[in-house]
């Protein structure tokens, strides 16, 4: 019986966290996983957790159905209106 050798590779993935009321909310926008911590390392962490937990149980084409390989992080400068208690201020 031959033995089989798994090699790990790790790659770089992208997390947006935003924080949501006492929590950070994290997700994986190439997986679209998600995760939560009570801080942004936390959250970064528990992140990787699930991610490495989805890698772990997903089939090949699995990961390969899900994984967006372009992912563009860029910022962007709309106009915004102003809000309405202003508007109601300067009339």
């Amino acid at each position: 019986m031959k033995k089989q050798i798994s090699i790990n590779k790790m790659i770089q993935l992208t997390a947006v966290i935003e924080r949501e009321s006492d929590w950070y909310i994290s997700t994986c926008q190439e997986l679209g996983i998600v995760s939560q911590g009570k801080t942004v390392e936390e959250a970064r962490l528990n992140l990787v957790e699930a991610v490495e937990g989805f890698f772990e149980v997903a089939s090949i084409s699995e990961i390969n159905q899900r994984l967006k390989r372009e992912i563009y992080v860029m910022p962007i400068m709309p106009l915004m209106p102003q809000l309405q208690a202003n508007r109601s201020m300067n009339a």
